[in-house]
């Protein structure tokens, strides 16, 4: 639980890998297997359910980022290219 939490608190220092690995590698103790009775799995899998939104919300909103810069990019002329680290030369 402890470390489940730590992955993620720390995906909010905008490093949502984190909360995929978070969410891929507790998701068993969180809901498969018979359950232990010595602990309560409620925390973990809150903190997995949590995990993957906030995986998903970083993902939807880099698709749509990249989608939209490669789309607008030409559009956006000056400001495009300062945004872009390698600038396509184009058909001299």
């Amino acid at each position: 639980l402890s470390l489940c939490r730590k992955y993620f608190y720390i995906g909010f220092l905008c490093l949502p890998f984190l909360w995929v690995v978070n969410s891929v590698w507790f998701f068993r103790s969180a809901f498969m297997g018979a359950p232990d009775p010595s602990s309560d799995r409620k925390p973990i899998q809150r903190y997995v359910i949590y995990s993957m939104i906030g995986s998903l919300v970083w993902i939807v909103a880099l698709v749509a980022w990249i989608t939209t810069f490669q789309l607008k990019r030409a559009e956006w002329e000056a400001t495009g290219d300062y945004l872009s680290f390698n600038i396509p030369r184009g058909i001299p």
